[in-house]
């Protein structure tokens, strides 16, 4: 089996998996070989009731001894019993929408049950375990299951075989990475680390297969930006932009003054915009800074001077909202407009005609202006905001979309200068380093679950004053095994805590696109008080209205996303607040948290991220959105990312590929290392497009 058979080859799998399997972009071995778990299970030996703690994942094997009660709340159907060990001591079970159990289960009868627990009015609560046989949880107790993003119809389970499958199989998961640099960097072998990184027997095996792994898409990606700019010489650009007093006018009339550092900004774009050279400049700027205004200057000079703007952004909803906001402040000295994936086939097509004709001045929208029937007049500027969830890519695919455009990119993500200066070494690099005046500082609490209640009553009077509130939960229930708070459970539980006439939806990473625009156009128009969510609102909307944000769990996150996901709120003038609720308190996560309380400065939170985050937490929650890299994390892999760069430094994508070549010999078929050389093609081209060497 080679990595470049279809799907189909793997044993088990039929035409009807084959379909599932292409929902989640698994078209051949190799595609399979690298879907990566989201996470890791590692199943702990059976625990005594007495000496279970609220927040805790275990496993129990106790008596049942009441009969099983089944009640509804709202749409929310509740089994509960009551289970008791040799120990003594009781405990509440609680399975939610599973109302075929109640006949399944008998009182008097021992089962091993696993699940999180937690505190419910000052009862623990074991919600929603799995129910196992003895054989079946001995069998995976002390190992490392993975767990893999799924889609509807396809378990866990199914992916795991056809995994082990494939990796016995495969014959031609070669090594490509020179010896020299696997040495230095004390890298474990590619067919090891592929093994490794699916079905680790400990964690130190895991951790030296994820090493091994991002550091090679570390490696790849700056040897790709790196072919880019030797490929590229400075470029005389034919887009000469001229300050306009019509935009200074304008500038002057805005309800609020430019901090210094968005002056400064505006300043350096300008001067590279007509300068001569073709422009390629990020702009870095903490949630709220107020980059979006900056941008919206520049594409304004650059229509004053006879050319035309696009604005591309990570979400359908976002685009729309900048569009809104685009027209209302520039009236009709423009014509602004928008193009996304969910307009009509009729629409879609006048706005390309119009954008073709020059009728549009500002096209703004999602990954639907890199369609290659999209044409402009005579484009002048490109914009793109949240450049890390675009790549470079993408953002040579738009440069081509004009004659040579200035490239303007701005992200959010607070990313320490040394690393970003690495990850856009391409790109010049400003910073907007201030907040606009009339913003007030987030409130921010840490507590535990406890304070939940206290919680609510607070949520209450919030929207009773007419505000809203998000509560954010690590992630949906993706598969059999997910042990976190599912936010569509949540949702129905706490619509029977709270007052009818309060609004609660649920939004989450598996619903489709249209169905999460329409939530959050919902929210964005005040028809929603509280919503429930996944990360998937990290890069989300401008909801000034929204002042309250509880994040449960908060210590399965990393720093900076939570950080991220507070940027949510604090965006009026009214005072906002964010509780992190943590569901196991230790020390450690106590005093990481704390950076966040007392703070409310991305670079500052960034910063500590990356010292706190160490070896890195292998278990960590997957963010939310699109990424340029599977499994590298530039916070927790810091010093992977600067090793990979000092390596760079010594090779490039024409001599990695000579050298892959050398390493052949008589065991390893030509069709195996042409194999390899399309997987790392492919790789590459995840970061520049089509490859040339």
């Amino acid at each position: 089996m080679l990595q470049e058979d279809g799907i189909m080859s793997v044993k088990g799998v039929g035409e009807k998996a084959v379909e599932k399997y292409q929902k989640i972009d698994i078209e051949t071995v190799g595609d399979l070989l690298e879907h990566y778990p989201r996470d890791y299970d590692e199943v702990r030996p059976i625990r005594e009731i007495r000496t279970i703690k609220e927040g805790e994942l275990v496993a129990i094997e106790a008596n049942m001894v009441s009969r099983p009660q089944m009640k509804l709340k709202g749409s929310l159907k509740i089994l509960t019993t009551v289970m008791t060990d040799h120990s003594g001591k009781m405990l509440d079970v609680t399975w939610f929408n599973m109302p075929f159990l109640k006949n399944q289960l008998h009182m008097g009868t021992v089962y091993i049950l696993r699940g999180r627990v937690a505190k419910k009015r000052d009862r623990l609560v074991m919600e929603q375990p799995k129910i196992y046989t003895k054989q079946e949880f001995y069998n995976i107790v002390g190992k490392l299951r993975p767990i893999y993003p799924l889609t509807k119809g396809l378990t866990n389970n199914a992916i795991i075989k056809s995994m082990e499958i494939a990796l016995k199989e495969s014959e031609d998961i070669l090594e490509y990475l020179p010896k020299d640099i696997r040495t230095r960097n004390n890298l474990i072998g590619y067919k090891k680390a592929v093994k490794d990184i699916h079905f680790p027997k400990q964690k130190e095996d895991l951790r030296e297969a994820r090493r091994r792994l991002v550091f090679d898409e570390l490696f790849l990606y700056i040897l790709a930006l790196k072919h880019i700019k030797q490929s590229a010489i400075q470029k005389k650009s034919t887009h000469l932009i001229k300050r306009d007093p019509e935009v200074e006018e304008f500038k002057n009339a805005l309800p609020f003054d430019l901090t210094n550092a968005q002056d400064k900004a505006y300043d350096e774009i300008m001067k590279d915009m007509a300068s001569g050279n073709v422009m390629s400049r990020l702009v870095q700027g903490d949630v709220g800074s107020g980059k979006t205004i900056v941008a919206l200057l520049c594409l304004y000079e650059v229509v004053k001077n006879g050319y035309q703007g696009a604005l591309m952004v990570p979400t359908e909803v976002l685009a729309s909202q900048h569009v809104k906001t685009f027209q209302g402040m520039l009236g009709d000295r423009l014509v602004v407009d928008q193009l996304t994936g969910a307009m009509t086939a009729k629409e879609k097509k006048t706005v390309k005609e119009r954008l073709k004709a020059g009728e549009i001045d500002i096209i703004i929208g999602t990954h639907a202006l890199l369609q290659e029937d999209v044409e402009f007049s005579d484009l002048g500027m490109v914009v793109t905001d949240e450049q890390h969830r675009f790549g470079v890519r993408q953002r040579e695919t738009f440069f081509k979309k004009g004659e040579e455009p200035h490239v303007l990119a701005m992200s959010a993500t607070p990313i320490p200068r040394t690393l970003a200066l690495i990850l856009y070494g391409d790109m010049d690099l400003t910073v907007i380093d201030e907040k606009p005046a009339n913003r007030l500082p987030v409130k921010n609490a840490l507590v535990g679950t406890n304070y939940r209640e206290n919680a609510y009553v607070f949520m209450q009077k919030r929207i009773n004053d007419g505000e809203q509130c998000y509560v954010i939960c690590p992630m949906v229930d993706e598969s059999e095994d997910s042990d976190l708070e599912n936010v569509t459970i949540y949702a129905e539980e706490l619509r029977t805590i709270m007052p009818p006439a309060i609004r609660i939806e649920a939004l989450h990473g598996r619903m489709k696109p249209k169905q999460k625009d329409e939530i959050m156009e919902k929210f964005a128009a005040h028809e929603i008080d509280i919503l429930v969510s996944t990360t998937v609102i990290e890069v989300g909307i401008d909801v000034p209205n929204a002042t309250t944000m509880l994040i449960e769990n908060a210590e399965r996150f990393g720093l900076a996303t939570l950080h991220q996901l507070r940027g949510r709120i604090g965006r009026g003038s009214a005072q906002s607040y964010c509780i992190f609720m943590m569901g196991v308190t230790t020390q450690e996560s106590k005093e990481r948290l704390q950076v966040l309380e007392r703070s409310n400065d991305g670079f500052y939170v960034a910063s500590e991220d990356l010292k706190n985050r160490g070896q890195g937490d292998l278990f960590g929650t997957l963010q939310s959105g699109e990424k340029v890299f599977t499994l590298a994390d530039i916070y927790e892999d810091a010093s992977i990312l600067e090793a990979a760069a000092e390596e760079a430094k010594k090779y490039s994508l024409e001599k990695l590929f000579s050298e892959q070549k050398d390493l052949t010999n008589v065991k390893r078929s030509f069709q195996g290392v042409e194999n390899q050389n399309i997987r790392l093609m492919k790789k590459i081209s995840q970061y520049m497009g089509d490859v040339t060497l």
